[in-house]
């Protein structure tokens, strides 16, 4: 397979920790110059990015930015453009969560929700898509969820928000297919993140199961493979669909939830 991604830059959302950070990861040690934002400690942020560009040769830039906001948009896409000429591969990773019942739901959880786990991508993809399209060549990635693809109790925004990801996903390939460019989305299940570990920790302490107890009640509810996907694999998923390898495969809903929806 060609796996190689020299020469080209990525732009990872949400990419300063779990999900986000082992694509970021995977994508450097493919070659690619890459951007990352997201929130956290300045200084564990500033040592990851002088590992990560150590590690792979590599050049890394962190560029901080609220995707709430399509002006701090603009502005984190044109500050990699600025450093590195342009942003060949995007993958849209950063969300959030909040847990309610539609009737109690907050309404402005409802909005940032929108605007964090959707409407970021759109603004993310209509910002780098003209020069990825002069240049015929682009990949656009997505991680959606599961809950893209079904539904969950208490989780009205996440779903409409994973779901809206899926359709424009879609309506980017078709649009984009004769410049080079595919947009796919990935589908993860139950990933073991630092996010995860702390529900299963709060979710056995109510019990009061043991944390191996409650993780296999955990995969047991939703999953037919009774392991966790972890980080790497989504973001091993992700060069695949960056590489010449997957240069027809577009338009896509790759599930990755240990036959969640298989059921």
């Amino acid at each position: 397979m060609h796996l190689t991604l020299h020469g080209k830059t990525a732009l990872v959302t949400g990419s300063t920790s779990g999900i986000g950070l082992a694509i970021a990861k995977g994508l450097a040690a493919a070659g690619c110059n890459t951007v990352i934002t997201g929130f956290g400690d300045p200084a564990e942020i500033n040592s990851l990015v002088v590992d990560l560009a150590r590690q792979h040769d590599v050049q890394v830039a962190y560029f901080p930015a609220d995707v709430a906001q399509p002006a701090q948009i603009r502005a984190l896409v044109a500050n990699a453009m600025e450093r590195f000429g342009g942003v060949n591969i995007l993958v849209n990773n950063a969300g959030i969560q909040h847990v309610a019942n539609l009737d109690v739901f907050p309404e402005d959880q409802w909005d940032r929700m929108l605007a964090v786990n959707l409407s970021a991508a759109f603004h993310t993809a209509k910002a780098v898509l003209p020069l990825m399209k002069s240049r015929g060549w682009g990949r656009i990635v997505n991680i959606s969820s599961v809950h893209g693809l079904v539904a969950s109790v208490g989780k009205a925004a996440y779903v409409t928000t994973k779901h809206g990801l899926i359709g424009l996903t879609k309506v980017t390939a078709l649009e984009n297919a004769r410049f080079g460019i595919t947009a796919n989305a990935i589908c993860p299940g139950w990933v073991r993140t630092p996010l995860l570990e702390r529900q299963v920790q709060e979710r056995a302490r109510q019990s009061g199961r043991s944390l191996q107890e409650e993780e296999v009640q955990l995969l047991g509810e939703k999953q037919a493979v009774a392991s966790f996907t972890t980080p790497e694999q989504i973001a091993d998923l992700t060069v695949f669909l960056c590489s010449e390898s997957a240069s027809t495969l577009t338009g896509a809903a790759l599930s990755v939830d240990g036959g969640w929806i298989a059921q």
